[in-house]
């Protein structure tokens, strides 16, 4: 499935004690968070329980679709867990980009390369990444054309996007909201069915159905109610391959 939506609240609980069965789990203790915030340890907040589902689902996809030595990138990955769950899975060479200079203090940043910077202009080399991530971020000062762009030169040839958005199916308003110093939206069905098309023009294509059905609101911030579609896109080319697979969680 290239496109599902979080339905219920239930399975993000569900999907957040799959990882800490399975010892991927890292989001940062409620103590550490409190030291952190009197500035008493340093370090960044690292992660967020109901940015669990979707998540999981992302490590789960790149566990079956990816070799532990294909190179990727986290877009947005300042307080993502993402990569800390990778590197504890033994994925070995992993990237993380984000405007936040504070990225750099992230955990386990003395094996993976965390730099600061615009993930739509980024210096990396072209097809660089065998798979690039972003949870929750394309919804923040959201420009397709340049979010795909250069994620597609950055992507090699069967590679894989895999991410999140903010969602509900019908619009709900979001006009002079800003969140991280960017504009905020909740993508709509039919916006979403626009990030599908704007991508395709990128060469990144679904990799398998579509679903966009969302029964119940799943988070509230700013004071509105809504839950996260996840999706997988792969970059086709003249010559796509699989790509390696690992083993099991």
């Amino acid at each position: 499935m290239s496109v599902e939506v979080l339905t219920r609240t239930g399975d993000n609980m569900r999907a957040r004690a799959e990882m800490r069965r399975r010892g991927v789990d890292c989001i940062t203790p409620w103590f550490q968070k409190v030291l952190h915030r009197t500035r008493l340890a340093n370090g960044v907040i690292v992660g967020h329980a109901k940015k669990s589902w979707d998540v999981l689902k992302t490590l789960e996809f790149i566990e079956e679709h990816v070799s532990r030595t294909t190179p990727i990138l986290d877009l947005g990955a300042c307080s993502s867990e993402l990569l800390c769950s990778l590197y504890k899975m033994g994925f070995s060479a992993l990237t993380g980009i984000d405007l936040n200079p504070d990225v750099t203090r992230m955990p386990y940043n003395q094996n993976v390369k965390y730099v600061t910077g615009d993930f739509t202009n980024t210096s990396f080399p072209e097809e660089a990444f065998g798979a690039i991530t972003a949870i929750s971020v394309l919804e923040h000062g959201y420009c397709g054309p340049k979010a795909f762009r250069e994620v597609s030169r950055i992507l090699e040839t069967g590679g894989y996007l895999i991410g999140s958005t903010d969602y509900w199916p019908e619009k709900i308003d979001t006009r002079g909201v800003t969140a991280y110093g960017l504009d905020w939206r909740i993508f709509s069905k039919g916006e979403l069915l626009e990030l599908i098309a704007e991508a395709g023009k990128h060469g990144l294509l679904p990799v398998g159905q579509l679903h966009f059905e969302a029964s119940e609101p799943t988070v509230r911030w700013f004071k509105r109610d809504y839950t996260f579609a996840w999706f997988a896109f792969r970059k086709v080319g003249a010559q796509c391959e699989p790509a390696g697979k690992g083993k099991g969680l």
